[in-house]
């Protein structure tokens, strides 16, 4: 392949196939490059069939430059996602098929890059030395790392690191919901470097590794290998693919002004005069007159102000006889909670990491709310295996609460019953699955905060209900993500 883009895929040490694939291609004279790496979902045969669908719909949609390439890009994965929907429809063993999939459009001639995405294949750009990630993975774990609630090393071990709730070919929200393919648009500056990989490397190296091989002085296909080559020394439990793009111009190197010869001259003649005034004494006298000082000004000034002093003291000592007794304030009754509210709040509290389950044996379903279960966690994920939390007849405030100081809440087969509010949050991340609502007047209480006195621009979007959130891992046994 030619040397300013390179990719390669790797089955790895543990997988007997290969579910991904990708794509390295100049559309014009190396000035246009297409590049895209595809993960495939969905047993040991269904991934391989995404994958090539995804790639063969790209390939279609770019043929040479496209007027948008945006939504050229988006085209090319609703089209595929089409095409795998209805190949699971024809086909029963393939049903669970999808991919994820970063794709690419790099245009070298005016110094800016394309690119859409879909799950948790990822992008980084390398500039200065300084590897930045691009894109986001469509996530939960990909979520706590992206906005710095995880760091990488626990990432890359958390057990839930290869659960994603975006694919293509998971549902139709491609085309009803235009945030679920993210698009953006960036300069590619020359000796920028573009890297696209699948979960396969960034699972088995850390973002040092990869910036140190990169920074190597060998070219785009040996630094492409030597990645692969150390995803498998680290363990190599998935597939490895890698795809990289250079913009190969050269860097323009601005040289110094030097400063003129007539300036010098107007300033040493300036300097000149300045020394010949100061010679013969043309100084400027800075001496100012003082003003004569008025007492009988002063002395009305002292005067005004005991009058005013007098006046204020008064009109405190009027205010103080006046001021009424004070009023007997009548405290609301403090609600105690029973055993099973208090066993939830110290399960929330006291979750050791960010993850909670609810054991049925503790827990019996269901618990009788009376008052709010307050979410004081950074981050937690709530694992309730099907528990009910049923409002008390008299109580009408919120089941779920969450405090400012917490950030984001998942909630995994949870049913609430009956509450006026049955969770709510403000300017707060909340993740639901399989969660059920019965006879609530409000699922969600969302109280949106903006700084006062300030102009605000916000969007908000429609709440699409899926069903789409999968682990990539349905079968342990054929080896398939």
């Amino acid at each position: 392949m030619n040397k300013y883009f390179f990719g390669i895929t790797d089955t790895g040490k543990s997988r007997d196939n290969n579910e991904d694939s990708f794509v390295a291609s100049s559309l014009t004279d190396d000035q246009l490059i297409l590049a895209s790496v595809i993960d495939g979902v969905g047993g040991y045969h269904g991934g391989e069939v995404a994958a090539a669908i995804a790639k063969e719909e790209i390939l279609k949609q770019f043929n040479d430059r496209p007027a948008d390439p945006i939504a050229k890009m988006i085209s090319a994965f609703a089209k595929a996602n089409e095409v795998i929907a209805a190949r699971k429809q024809a086909e029963k063993e393939l049903s669970e098929m999808a991919c994820v999939a970063t794709l690419v459009l790099a245009d070298i001639e005016h110094n800016q890059f394309y690119y859409a995405h879909v799950g948790d294949t990822r992008l980084y750009l390398l500039r200065d030395g300084s590897l930045v990630k691009i894109s986001k993975d469509h996530s939960f774990v990909g979520f706590l790392e992206d906005s710095g609630r995880l760091d990488e090393t626990a990432a890359m071990a958390h057990p839930k690191r290869n659960e994603i709730n975006k694919a293509i070919g998971f549902s139709d929200q491609m085309t009803s919901d235009e945030s679920y393919i993210e698009t953006g648009q960036s300069p590619f500056l020359p000796g920028d470097l573009l890297l696209l990989c699948s979960d396969g490397l960034t699972d088995m190296v850390n973002k040092q590794d990869i910036t140190s091989l990169l920074l190597q002085g060998d070219d785009l296909a040996k630094k492409a290998e030597n990645l692969v080559a150390m995803a498998n020394e680290n363990g190599g439990r998935d597939n490895i693919t890698v795809v990289l793009v250079q913009n190969n111009k050269k860097l323009q190197q601005a040289e110094p002004t030097k400063p003129r010869p007539v300036q010098q001259s107007a300033a040493n003649a300036d300097s000149t005069k300045t020394d010949s005034n100061i010679q013969h004494g043309h100084i400027p006298s800075t001496a100012s007159t003082q003003p004569k000082r008025n007492h009988w000004f002063t002395v009305l000034i002292l005067l005004c102000l005991v009058l005013l002093g007098t006046t204020i003291f008064l009109f405190l000592l009027t205010q103080r006889t006046a001021e009424p007794a004070p009023a007997v304030v009548q405290l609301p009754e403090k609600i105690v909670k029973n055993s099973q509210e208090k066993l939830l709040q110290d399960a929330f509290d006291n979750a050791v990491g960010d993850t909670v389950v609810l054991s049925d044996s503790i827990f019996k379903s269901p618990v009788l709310i009376t008052d709010t279960l307050r979410i004081r966690k950074d981050t937690l994920y709530v694992l309730a295996r099907g528990l009910v939390l049923q409002a008390d007849t008299s109580y009408k405030g919120a089941a779920l609460s969450m405090l400012s100081q917490a950030k984001l809440l998942g909630l995994d087969s949870l049913q609430f019953n009956g509450f006026a509010t049955a969770v709510s949050i403000s300017n707060q991340a909340l993740l639901l699955k399989n969660v059920r609502f019965t006879d609530c007047l409000l699922h969600v209480k969302n109280s949106l905060n903006f700084p006062d006195q300030q102009m605000v621009s916000a969007g908000f979007p429609n709440i699409l209900l899926s069903n789409s959130v999968s682990p990539k891992t349905t079968n342990p046994n054929n080896g398939a993500k």
